[in-house]
């Protein structure tokens, strides 16, 4: 079921009182705001919605972008981690510099791969961010995020 169909019937559901009845595959939270944030038809900029995230400082939400492992560097400490562990580790991060701003400054790729560099302004400090992503069909996930101090 495409997320289309998926709106319409809980509209018709919640328009109906409850009397229609669907079956719907379940579908994980990660899987969910990566689509969320796909238009359909066309390419478009995975690096808007991660970008967001990191301004905002929601380990949370760009957990879902994570690849199932990967590496995982903040602050010259880190390597190959899960989705869990990179997850609290970014939360840690945003916990003792909290996020004011971040601006993407540069991306490029080739082929199912693309990265982005960017500037993370966090607990009156500043930071470069590399993310590196890669795509399988129309799904994209971050294989590696590396966090460094500016000097």
């Amino acid at each position: 079921m495409n997320r289309f169909q998926a709106l319409a019937v809980l509209a018709l559901t919640l328009m109906g009182g409850g009397i229609l009845r669907a079956q719907t595959t379940p579908v994980s939270t990660s899987a969910a705001i990566r689509s969320a944030a796909k238009p359909k038809g066309g390419d478009y900029d995975v690096f808007v919605p991660i970008a967001k995230y990191l301004a905002q400082g929601n380990a949370e939400a760009l957990s879902a972008w994570f690849a199932d492992n990967l590496d995982m560097t903040i602050l010259a400490k880190g390597g190959n981690s899960s989705r869990g562990q990179a997850r609290q580790i970014l939360k840690a991060f945003f916990e003792d510099y909290a996020p004011r701003d971040f601006q993407i400054t540069y991306t490029a790729g080739r082929g199912g791969m693309k990265y982005a560099l960017g500037t993370l302004n966090a607990g009156g400090e500043n930071f470069l961010v590399t993310i590196f992503v890669s795509s399988k069909g129309d799904a994209y996930t971050i294989q590696q995020m590396k966090i460094e101090r500016i000097k």
